[in-house]
């Protein structure tokens, strides 16, 4: 077969082949002498890794393709993933592969099988991720070059020199890129903007607003539209006025925008509570130009240092917050328990309300244990606060008895100063000021969402489905290393609670509470209701913050158009609500995600000043290379190095989650208490390094 390469014919022969064949098989079929049957073995190696033969049982065959597009989640080591989605697990993107991709692009690629293992060669880019990537600048004789401070640590880009001369190395940078990697060349790039150096200046939370491209501003139409926005004199007249009702705000100390407001009063029935929360749909009117940016963002995003608003300051902090003794439009859920806490009957309307006070979570616990002080300037809301805790309690029973997981997961909350730099990490306390609150907007949340499906309309549920099995055994698994067996697993919200309860009051008590939650699915938004298993609810959305998110502003119009008994195109607003739901779950878990890195590097930069001090720990997480710490006084987390452990030889017992010492049978578990000291600190991953004392 002349003019035909040796790698062709080899393709050809076991394309032709009926069943696999064998290294041998191919030899004497081609007539290979010892020098070929050497060029053979290097043939099926090239073949194997660009995914064109596959071997079945130590021979070999022809590939089936399997073509997929997907997302490329890069690590920094070089290699990749390919995040598939629709259940599907993700899939490795090698390091040759990874050479000419970033983070968030998406591919079009085939799966071969190389190894034994499936792996992904590119056939296309379908589209970049980034355009824009914060990098630190470093300089080798007459090149300057970017080196990416997130994920694409992988990747060097090379920089137009112009900007460069000025700039020393570790200057960080954000770099336009202009031409993207191929496999022969590297990214190239221009400097866009010059954020300092890390070393002057605190430039974490920049960094992360340009490395998840949030958005710091608003188009000039959303703002011409802001500016422009007034009530209508007449608005009021045609609501339900309860201007003259005792009702209040209770918010965190640094809150500017209140969503929601209570009044309550004692019955003979029972108890009457109001609920009453912002009407943001009165003034963000839909496919608006604020109501299409407010959409995209989904989320008001909070960083320690600043918030990234949903909605333009006008709205946020002034037309639609529920502010102390002005007017404001509200939506309300007027509910009327009984003693026992069984809700008896409820009503949904617009309003106009007036505020009569703006209580922090600590100023309203005081007035409830009894502050003289506090009491002389705030007497005529004491009484309703006593009663909002008397229901509060009988409340918490009836759901406590449907199986409600109070999680409950100690905060850290940061303290930073006017440049930024973290002065403080402290534990968030979480009163009973804090658990009326919520709980009074589980119980709105829940019964606006019972309306919507008893009127036959649609609704975006907030929805969490019961755990994957295989999660609950291995979290049984974790816990019987930490001495806890029980006799019948059980899929149910009780099972759970009965769990938390059994670990209150010991050492491993926020542990066991993370691993629980750990083992739970993701709570998501939908227009299928399938319950709320953590909450123990047969039907739950959110309603109570359209401030500060999106999905409660589509609940708002849903339930104005049951109150007016509209009609509306069902399966149109299904598919609406389906897009909706994928969109705005997306985005809260970017808000998740950025929250946390921020409070975990914030935390290793305020650490950075203890290296060197000794703290008492409780190990979290068990690996093959060594464990994780939590320092309890900062909530900071760091790795002990199974290197570091000099006095024994120790080995990984993964079933029971701990290692071992082979000469002293010392044994570090989950939930140990331990002694560590602050070795050093890797600002970038938020982590820090720790040794045992």
């Amino acid at each position: 077969m002349e003019g035909v390469s040796v790698e062709d014919q080899v393709l050809n022969l076991i394309r032709s082949a009926k069943k696999p064949v064998s290294f041998e098989e191919i030899s004497n079929r081609l007539g290979l002498d010892k020098k070929g049957r050497k060029v053979l073995k290097k043939v099926l190696k090239v073949l194997r890794k660009a995914g064109k033969i596959g071997v079945e049982k130590g021979k070999y065959v022809i590939a089936q393709e399997e073509i997929v597009t997907g997302k490329v989640i890069p690590y920094p080591a070089g290699f990749g993933f390919l995040e598939i989605g629709e259940g599907k697990k993700d899939v490795y993107i090698p390091p040759f592969e990874m050479a000419r991709l970033f983070g968030g692009d998406v591919v079009r690629a085939k799966i071969v099988e190389y190894k034994g293992k499936k792996e992904i060669r590119v056939l296309r880019v379908l589209k970049r991720g980034k355009k824009e990537i914060v990098c630190k600048i470093q300089k080798k004789k007459k090149t300057c070059l970017g080196l990416p401070t997130d994920e694409n640590q992988h990747q060097t880009i090379i920089l137009d020199g112009d900007k460069c001369e000025s700039l020393k190395d570790g200057v960080l940078v954000v770099v336009e890129i202009k031409r993207f990697p191929t496999k022969d060349h590297p990214a190239f790039g221009k400097i866009k903007e010059v954020l300092g150096h890390p070393e002057e200046k605190n430039l974490i939370i920049d960094i992360l607003i340009r490395k998840y491209n949030l958005p710091v501003s608003y188009p000039d139409d959303v703002l011409k539209e802001a500016k422009g926005i007034k009530l209508d004199p007449e608005e009021p007249k045609r609501r339900k006025d309860l201007r003259g009702q005792l009702c209040f705000t209770i918010d965190p100390e640094k809150a500017r925008d209140f969503d929601d407001a209570v009044a309550i009063e004692k019955t003979s029935e029972g108890y009457r509570l109001w609920v009453h929360i912002a009407d943001v749909s009165y003034f963000v009117k839909e496919n608006s130009p604020i109501d299409k940016e407010a959409f995209k963002r989904g989320f008001t995003f909070y960083l320690p240092d600043r918030a990234l608003h949903m909605l333009p300051e006008r709205l946020s902090a002034d037309l639609c917050s529920l502010k102390p003794n002005e007017d404001r439009l509200a939506f309300t859920c007027e509910m009327l328990f009984d003693e026992g806490g069984r809700l008896l009957n409820y009503d949904i309307y617009e309003s106009v309300i007036r505020s009569k006070a703006r209580l922090t979570y600590g100023e309203a616990l005081r007035l409830i244990v009894g502050d003289p002080a506090l009491e002389a300037k705030y007497g005529e809301l004491v009484s309703s606060l006593r009663i909002m805790e008397d229901l509060y309690r009988v409340l918490a029973k009836v759901r406590w008895e449907k199986g409600s997981i109070d999680f409950d997961l100690p905060e850290a909350e940061l303290v930073v100063d006017e440049y930024g730099e973290p002065v403080a990490v402290m534990q968030y306390e979480r009163h009973v000021a804090h658990r009326i609150i919520e709980q009074f907007m589980v119980s709105a949340n829940e019964t606006v969402a019972m309306h919507l499906e008893n009127a036959g309309y649609p609704c975006l549920y907030r929805v969490h489905e019961k755990p994957d099995p295989t999660k609950v055994e291995n979290l049984l698994e974790i816990l019987a290393g930490l001495g806890y067996r029980v006799k019948k697993p059980s899929l149910s919200p009780k099972f759970f609670q009965k769990i938390i309860e059994d670990f209150e009051g010991r050492p491993e008590e926020n542990l066991v509470r993370f691993l629980t939650l750990r083992a739970m699915k993701r709570a998501h938004y939908s227009p299928h209701n399938v319950g709320h298993f953590g909450l123990a609810s047969e039907h739950y959305t959110h309603f109570t913050s359209p401030i500060r998110r999106y999905p409660d502003l589509i609940v708002h119009r849903l339930l104005k158009k049951a109150i007016r008994g509209e009609d509306i195109d069902y399966e149109k607003t299904l598919a609406y609500l389906e897009m909706a739901g994928m969109h705005l779950s997306q985005q809260e878990r970017l808000a998740e995600e950025v929250e946390r890195e921020a409070i975990d590097r914030l935390k290793a930069r305020f650490m950075k000043s203890h290296v060197g001090e000794e703290f008492d720990g409780i190990i979290t997480g068990v690996v093959s290379f060594g464990f994780f710490v939590e320092i309890q006084e900062y909530l900071s987390e760091g790795i002990v190095n199974i290197s570091t452990l000099k006095e024994d030889q120790y080995v990984y017992d993964e079933p029971a989650h701990r290692l071992v010492g082979v000469s002293t049978g010392k044994v570090f578990r989950l939930g140990d208490r331990v002694r560590v000291k602050v070795v050093a600190v890797d600002e970038e991953r938020g982590r820090l390094e720790l040794m045992l004392v």
